[in-house]
């Protein structure tokens, strides 16, 4: 999620039903999966996840309240409401991939299990490897 405007966003963030986050103030807020983390989600200096981890990361997007807030790693089975607060005012577009909607109220992520594909498959190349060695590299 993003704002549209140069108001920063209002974002209400709950998982499994439960509010995690009454309010966060911020540019964005994405959820990523362990193929997505190692591009958006890693700019946005949230973390990158091996491929077979089975979680999902929740990255607020230049966040300014709860300052401190780095996100939070989730089970892939976690359901993730994102509710945008006063959103006539700060108005915020949902993307996912190569699809935008704009002035959304709220969006639900969830992982769709139905959904698969082989990704990233190297019989003589260690994924798991590369990430730990670059994690380790100063």
């Amino acid at each position: 999620m993003l704002r549209e405007t140069r108001q920063a966003a209002k974002i209400r963030i709950s998982v499994d039903g439960v509010v995690r986050v009454e309010e966060l103030i911020c540019d964005g807020v994405l959820v990523a999966t362990p193929a997505g983390s190692t591009a958006y989600n890693l700019s946005a200096h949230g973390p990158i996840i091996p491929l077979g981890a089975n979680i999902l990361a929740l990255t607020p997007i230049s966040a300014f309240r709860p300052r401190r807030w780095r996100g939070a790693l989730l089970l892939h089975e976690a359901i993730v409401r994102l509710e945008v607060i006063e959103h006539d005012k700060r108005p915020v577009s949902a993307v996912a991939d190569y699809t935008e909607v704009r002035d959304v109220a709220s969006v639900e992520v969830a992982v769709d299990h139905a959904m698969a594909i082989h990704l990233l498959f190297d019989p003589e190349h260690s994924l798991t490897e590369r990430i730990l060695s670059e994690q380790f590299t100063p």
